[in-house]
């Protein structure tokens, strides 16, 4: 091997998906690999290209990844040293659906398809980074992480992006079959005459073969085998089957790994089974051009709650199948929670439709678990609404009408399955719908003189995230708290004693607190004893840090331990814990369709109770950084 491509071997190594290889299997890609040199704003390839026969990965420089969204270039992502993009080649057989273009001069390494290929099939490392990338498929600008897998799949604005790699896929329902003595001149004229480009060749109605446009040209219309062969003679077997909900992207990965352009669909999805279908390469790009956002669109299309009860039945239904896919729960809290965001603005909609336009400006906030996007179960409810400021003599009937705005809402969000909270934190409360200025006062009370106001401070009012209406108002929220926040040593002392004040999760000899009385006695607490410590431990750290724009719990720690290193060990053991506990309460709920809280620990098998244990561990060193870094005093 020449020095060239032991340089560029040397250089894999230190990225993924290289770095699951081994050194000799880098050398065989390395020495196919070809440099490119690419002048300052050069393009690589644009917008619908052909596909090349290579991937790429960035040497040097900065690749930059634009779309065309609303009749503009927009700039998806920027491609630093190590990281690998290009790689609709492996997936689809259209173009390219975006620009990669030089920001600076670059060094590319052009990788062949077909050298790679094997080496994705036989590494189950390799394809899990893959999935991964669908999962991901970031649009984030400002990411940083180095040797990132970049997806150029198909783009779309926003999270729904993502919700293509979880749906199942449409598929042909009513397959072309034969049976194995057929002689291929039949099979060929029942393809043509069915406009089909595929066969299942069955026993049973089982499948064992299949034959498509390619074989017929490969095989037979180069006079490999004679038209009166049998078609078992030229059928592909064993068939790649899969179950009926397979998500776009296991089929993609399944006909990369195969490398095959159909799967057979089967009752259980394995080869001795009925079919049920059969999945071409045209049904997977079919999905990639059409709006993932399928459910979205039946929101925005519904006429009542109970069309909205449908939509979020169907969200169950992708929330359990995700979980049962190992999907990232990162990933479906991202996509349940625009979806609930979606249903909330709907219903809103729906009220004023019925109400009549509303007098003056305003938003709908979503606090507490949807405001962090957590609300994968069917919880309760949490709202405020902030309308604009008005004169004062046309205060009370701006009011009445967001108040009754407010009762339609709940009422229609309560049909849909999402209860009320009982601590009657919702916007059709007199106390939780008023103006911007009284908005502002309340805030300004809670922060500055916490324990001496009538209405105690409830945390998930600095959890919130806007449904609909206003932007500038949620803005408005957000600095009057982050304005409130400088050198309050008092505030922070109430935030940090209420996060310690929660129950321990574990007693002195590290078994689990249960409940002692009540229809939830002997089971284990994981909303209050274990998620709510880190939630309360995620906001007390990031408003004490200045950090906006971040209300997921996962992601709040994932920041903190960026902008605090010396204590990011802590923070980042408490995101993964935070994602541990959230699965168990989520799989708890799906399985007793209930909200998860309350856990039977007897019913989890050892290596269960085990992890939920260990998931506890972070708790101590948590509390621990509270009291070193807070004053905890007036309130403890």
């Amino acid at each position: 091997m020449n020095v060239i491509a032991e340089r560029i071997a040397e250089f894999l190594k230190e990225y993924p998906p290289f770095n699951n290889l081994s050194i000799d299997e880098l050398k065989i890609v390395a020495t196919s690999i070809r440099v490119i040199n690419l002048e300052k704003h050069k393009v690589l390839f644009k917008i619908d290209d052909p596909l090349h026969d290579s991937f790429y990965m960035v040497a040097s420089g900065v690749i930059n990844l634009s779309v065309i969204s609303d009749a503009e270039e927009t700039l998806l992502n920027k491609c630093v040293e190590g990281d690998v993009f290009g790689l609709r080649p492996f997936f689809a057989k259209n173009n390219y659906m975006m620009t990669a273009k030089a920001r600076e001069e670059c060094v590319i390494y052009a990788i062949p398809i077909a050298t790679f290929r094997p080496f994705v099939v036989q590494n189950p490392e390799v394809l899990n980074f893959l999935l991964e990338s669908f999962a991901n498929n970031s649009n984030n600008p400002n990411d940083q992480n180095r040797g990132k897998l970049l997806s150029d799949n198909v783009v779309y604005t926003g999270q729904q992006s993502e919700i293509q790699y979880f749906q199942s896929l449409s598929y042909n329902k009513t397959p072309l079959k034969a049976a194995p003595a057929s002689l291929v001149k039949d099979v060929a004229q029942m393809m043509t005459d069915n406009l089909t480009n595929s066969v299942i060749i069955t026993e049973n109605n089982f499948p064992i073969g299949i034959v498509t446009d390619t074989d017929m040209r490969s095989k037979i219309a180069t006079g490999r085998f004679p038209l009166s062969s049998t078609i078992d003679k030229i059928m592909a077997t064993p068939v790649i089957t899969v179950p009926e909900n397979v998500s776009l992207a296991e089929a993609q990965l399944l006909m990369l790994k195969g490398n095959v352009s159909h799967l057979c669909v089967t009752q259980d999805g394995s080869e001795k089974s009925d079919i049920k279908g059969v999945i071409a390469e045209h049904d997977l790009i079919v999905a990639q051009a059409s709006n993932p956002g399928i459910l979205i669109k039946e929101i925005k299309r519904s006429q009542d709650a109970k069309d909205l009860k449908k939509v979020r039945t169907k969200l169950a239904d992708m929330i359990q199948t995700s979980m049962a896919k190992n999907i990232p729960l990162t990933h479906i809290n991202n996509i349940a929670g625009e979806i609930n965001l979606a249903i909330i603005k709907r219903s809103v909609e729906l009220s004023i439709l019925e109400l009549g336009s509303p007098p003056a400006r305003f938003a709908w906030l979503s606090i507490g678990s949807q405001g962090r996007k957590e609300q994968l179960l069917l919880t309760d409810q949490d709202s405020i609404l902030v309308f604009e400021d008005v004169a004062t003599e046309k205060y009370r009937e701006v009011k009445d009408y967001f108040l009754k705005l407010a009762k339609k809402t709940i009422n229609n969000l309560e049909k849909v399955g999402y209860l009320p909270c009982p601590n009657g934190h919702i916007a059709s409360n007199m106390l939780w719908c008023k103006s911007l200025t009284d908005w502002t006062k309340q805030y300004e009370n809670w922060m500055n003189t916490p324990g001496e106001v009538s209405n105690e401070i409830s945390s998930i009012f600095f959890d919130y995230e806007i449904a609909f209406g206003e932007s500038k108002i949620e803005e408005a929220i957000t600095n009057v708290i982050f304005k409130n926040v400088k050198k309050n040593n008092l505030f922070f002392d109430y935030l940090g004693n209420d996060a310690l004040r929660k129950p321990p999760p574990l007693s002195f000899f590290k078994k689990f607190n249960l409940e002692e009385d009540g229809i939830n006695k002997d089971k284990f607490d994981i909303k209050t004893r274990a998620l709510m410590p880190l939630i309360d431990g995620a906001r007390l750290f990031t408003m004490s840090n200045n950090i906006k724009g971040i209300n997921n719990t996962y992601l709040r720690f994932k920041q903190l331990a960026m902008v605090d290193p010396k204590h990011s060990e802590v923070f980042l053991n408490c995101a993964e814990a935070f994602l541990v506990l959230s699965k168990f309460r989520v799989m708890e709920g799906l399985k007793n369709d209930n909200s998860g809280q309350y856990i039977n620990i007897e019913e989890l098998s050892k290596a269960d109770r085990e992890i939920l244990k260990n998931a506890l561990n972070p708790f101590r060193d948590l509390e621990e950084l509270i009291k070193d870094t807070f004053q905890l005093t007036q309130f403890s």
